[in-house]
């Protein structure tokens, strides 16, 4: 059979990638745009199954598509409104430290010149740090997670529109799946997965928020409630997200009660956060969206260049969408799910179910045609016609 490519094999990949990276520059150009609004969109997957169960129950449509929207609502301004107001408590509180973090540097410069430091090498190590360097690195961390909402108006109107148009789309994934039924597995897949990875990343926030909230509590570090709230947000972070909520009640532990309480606190974080999110949570999110390890990573990695803090909080749902697009909508690429995905191959490619349906039996016709056509060639293989 003659080739169906037009150009060698290796051109076309080549040009793919080309076409991939014009993409991504795309994509990062216009990421105050494109990451909101996959913000907007992951917050209406998260919920459209609460109005599609209020249907069921007989609730109206449109009434079922108001609740979804103030389910939307209340989310977003939630966090919104613990994180302004927490990050305004922090910054009338951090002023109140900088006396403790003198005499902490100071005590730091007296430890390096009794083991044997020189004042110019003692200068030159310290001379760039000062409080007002360090309350920043904290202040830069919390207005990059509120950056995450830094386009509150456009998230809110789009997600309004995004809730309306996905009250019917039920009825539109039934008529695709009639037309173009890879199509409509593949938005299928990434909706499901996308649900579960957020229900799971959910709960687990939760758990350790909690948890963490009340350890900090309980060693009198400043804010519990905030660092809590933080924790909760680098969830969905994979693999660092808890060093990042861990930097500031660490810090705030090391001015008020010094290194033993900085170190208690790192301990807790860590045994917290590295059994519930290293080790257990993973399990599930793999389970819940087929994603390897590795995967997960660079996931992280890539769409925190591509988008900035709001990319990494949405990495592995946005994964989930250039799979979808990339992968599960063209049968023939699915080979690389056996790649991408965190299963062994059985696991992945499960055999085609057999049916049970009885083979159709031929046309009476084409039957007697048939059958006089093998006794033909019976017959003129036998050896009485030799």
């Amino acid at each position: 059979m003659p080739s169906s490519w037009s150009l060698p094999r290796g051109v076309i990949v080549l040009i793919g990638l080309a076409c991939l990276v014009v993409a991504v520059a795309g994509t990062r150009a216009f990421a105050s745009v494109i990451g909101p609004t996959f913000l907007a969109l992951m917050l209406t997957v998260a919920v459209h199954p609460l109005p599609e169960w209020l249907r069921r129950k007989g609730v109206p449509a449109w009434i079922a598509t108001l609740i979804a929207i103030a389910a939307v609502y209340a989310i977003l301004l939630s966090l919104v409104f613990a994180l302004v107001l927490s990050t305004a408590r922090l910054a009338t509180l951090l002023p109140t430290y900088s006396d403790d973090f003198d005499r902490l540097l100071a005590s730091v410069q007296s430890f390096l010149a009794d083991n044997g430091v020189g004042p110019d090498q003692i200068q030159g190590l310290l001379s760039d740090l000062d409080a007002g360097t360090v309350f920043g690195l904290v202040d830069g961390l919390l207005v990059g997670v509120l950056g995450v909402f830094s386009n509150l108006l456009f998230v809110l109107v789009l997600a309004l529109f995004m809730a309306v148009d996905g009250s019917s789309y039920s009825a539109r994934l039934t008529t695709l799946v009639r037309t173009r039924s890879d199509i409509a597995n593949a938005f299928t897949s990434f909706s499901a997965g996308t649900r579960k990875y957020l229900v799971v990343s959910t709960i687990f926030g939760l758990i350790v928020a909690v948890i963490d909230t009340g350890a900090l509590w309980a060693l009198g570090i400043p804010l519990p409630v905030l660092w809590g709230l933080l924790a909760f947000i680098t969830n969905y972070i994979p693999n660092v997200g808890f060093v990042l909520g861990l930097v500031p009640p660490a810090l705030l532990a090391l001015l008020q009660g010094g290194p033993t309480l900085m170190i208690t606190v790192i301990v807790v974080y860590s045994v917290v956060n590295v059994v519930i999110q290293s080790i257990i949570q993973p399990k599930f999110v793999g389970d819940a969206v087929g994603l390897s390890v590795t995967l997960t990573f660079l996931s992280l990695v890539f769409w925190a260049w591509v988008l900035g803090p709001l990319g990494a909080v949405l990495a592995i749902p946005l994964t989930l969408m250039a799979k979808a697009l990339l992968v599960d909508i063209d049968p023939a690429t699915r080979w690389a799910d056996v790649l991408l995905s965190d299963g062994s191959p059985s696991k992945l490619s499960p055999p085609p179910p057999q049916s049970s349906q009885p083979s159709p039996q031929p046309p009476p016709g084409d039957a007697e045609n048939r059958a006089e056509g093998d006794g033909d060639e019976v017959v003129a293989g036998s050896p009485d016609k030799m």
